[in-house]
């Protein structure tokens, strides 16, 4: 197996974009890899394509295993374990997403809960116990909205994102019939 430029571009930079993500490059240059790859990839091709240790390969892979963005493929007649990317896009972008949540939303939602629970605040905290009502807020209705999002089927997620801006002139015009409905009553 060769890496063509373009593919060695795209392994390149999701190691390094890896890095900013909060994953090591290592382990954003094998998604980048397998993602790229039209056939399931076992570790030693990875390991060898890479020029990465095995036991580097194995504890990347076992990450991504984690992250639900790459899966195990068993193929017949072969001991080796292979590894492939989900081929729907928008289940890898619905994975990281659930897992970023998971792992750092629901912590800070638990967090600011129980801050908010104590309920043991002078007025020196009062402002400090305000900003953190915001907060909590702000996370609790954006985590409900993405609940909403989630059930979208791809294709209408797509669509609701094409809209972009468009969709504050649908709101407008239909708080303005409810308005227009309301005087008329």
């Amino acid at each position: 197996m060769s890496i063509s430029p373009t593919k060695e571009k795209f392994i390149s930079h999701f190691g390094e974009m890896g890095s900013r993500w909060g994953i090591n490059r290592t382990v954003g240059q094998i998604y980048a890899l397998i993602f790229l790859s039209e056939k399931p990839l076992c570790a030693d091709e990875i390991a060898e394509e890479l020029t990465f240790s095995r036991s580097n390969v194995g504890m990347s892979l076992k990450e991504l295993q984690a992250w639900r963005l790459v899966k195990l493929v068993h193929i017949p007649g072969e001991r080796r374990e292979f590894f492939e990317a989900p081929k729907d896009v928008w289940e890898i972008f619905r994975n990281l997403v659930e897992e970023r949540r998971r792992r750092e939303v629901e912590p800070t939602l638990s967090m600011l809960r129980e801050a908010l629970l104590k309920n043991d605040a002078n007025e020196d905290e009062e402002y400090a116990l305000g900003r953190i009502q915001q907060m909590h807020d702000l996370i609790e209705m954006t985590s409900a909205w993405f609940d909403d999002v989630e059930k979208l089927s791809p294709e209408t997620l797509q669509t609701l994102m094409k809209m972009g801006s468009k969709v504050v002139k649908i709101i407008e015009f239909t708080d303005r019939l409810r308005l227009d409905g309301k005087s008329k009553n």
